[in-house]
């Protein structure tokens, strides 16, 4: 085989393969782990995840610019984002005000602009030691939030370090919405060792995250 022909039949297909695979991971979808229970009961540690990175805005690389924005992130939606305060991490929480909202939170109750808002994310277990240790989070006031900004809370409220510690997300550090559960287990090549097989979590596969 001459090496012309090696190159158009084999490194090609491959080359092309991996371009394809760099586009939507950059562009349109990204794989995420779940590495603690800050989300809990929506998701659990060990949940695989996929995070849809157009729907708030393709990102030009380099340019801070977006293209194609369907729609800007709302309260509900679980994100994934860099972490303000060490951009070599992604943290993932719920949004729960955005710009120009007034936040208070006293006690389980979430206030928007003064208004009890339905809550059905949020869990609370006042015995974790975790949150005994870090002391009183509130009562939380008045906090309002500023213009192209997120407050976030984690599901888990009693076992999370979210903006009621570090502060707002800026929505250019959003890198895209969690939607679907598509693994939850072991790592992946873990699953190759039959005795981790007990871990899987089957009845999470294809799960939506709402």
């Amino acid at each position: 085989m001459n090496k012309r022909k090696f190159i158009k039949e084999y490194l090609e297909p491959i080359l092309i393969a991996i371009l394809i695979a760099l586009f939507i991971r950059t562009f349109v979808v990204q794989a995420f782990k779940i590495p603690s229970s800050s989300m809990e009961p929506t998701l659990h540690v060990g949940d695989h995840i996929l995070v849809s990175k157009f729907i708030y805005g393709i990102k030009i690389p380099f340019t801070g610019q977006k293209l194609g924005q369907f729609r800007t992130p709302k309260r509900g939606d679980v994100i994934v984002f860099i972490f303000p305060k060490d951009p070599s991490k992604d943290f993932i929480k719920r949004v729960i005000g955005v710009e120009g909202d007034r936040v208070d939170i006293e006690g389980n109750k979430v206030y928007i602009n003064g208004k009890q808002i339905d809550d059905p994310w949020g869990y609370y277990d006042r015995k974790n030691e975790w949150m005994r240790s870090l002391g009183p989070v509130g009562p939380f006031e008045r906090v309002v939030v500023p213009k192209e900004h997120l407050f976030v809370l984690g599901d888990n409220r009693d076992n999370s370090q979210d903006s009621r510690f570090w502060g707002f997300v800026n929505v250019n550090q959003v890198r895209g919405q969690a939607f679907i559960i598509y693994f939850s287990g072991p790592g992946l090549l873990n699953i190759l060792l039959p005795w981790n097989w007990d871990e899987i979590q089957w009845g999470r596969f294809g799960k939506l995250i709402r």
